[in-house]
């Protein structure tokens, strides 16, 4: 049974506009806090979507990492000591640890400034609204 979502709002809405206070406009004041508040789901919408994304990527270079852990140490045992093999898989290993590292980097990244675009774009948009608030009439 799927319900539909309730504006949290309106309970607070219909209280605020009974207190008509002279030259102020409660609905604008009470719209722009809505505004704010879908900003801030939003943003968290988009950290908590990221956060997904970088446990499965991690979850996929552990399971990589433990393939070739036992791919190498195959390699190992069949290279009988050879220092020339060693170092290769070594250098291997290093440079995937490397580009894993750099991969989480980059998704972090982006996902800071994808959680921050609704937050900038509302932090714009709420200027707009002051300014307009100021100017008289």
């Amino acid at each position: 049974m799927a319900t539909t979502p309730q504006n949290p709002f309106g309970d607070v809405t219909k209280m605020l506009e009974k207190f008509k206070v002279p030259g102020v406009d409660m609905t604008a004041i009470i719209e722009a806090r809505r505004k704010d508040i879908e900003a801030v789901v939003e943003s968290n919408k988009a950290t908590m979507e990221a956060m997904q994304a970088m446990a499965r990527k991690q979850a996929e270079m552990l399971t990589a990492a433990m393939h070739d852990i036992q791919a190498n140490a195959k390699d190992m045992a069949s290279s009988t000591g050879d220092p020339a093999k060693q170092a290769e898989i070594a250098k291997k290993a290093y440079a995937k640890a490397v580009a894993d590292v750099k991969d989480l980097a980059d998704m972090a990244r982006k996902s800071q400034t994808d959680s921050m675009a609704s937050i900038t774009k509302r932090a714009k948009e709420h200027m707009e609204e002051i300014k307009k608030m100021m100017k008289p009439k």
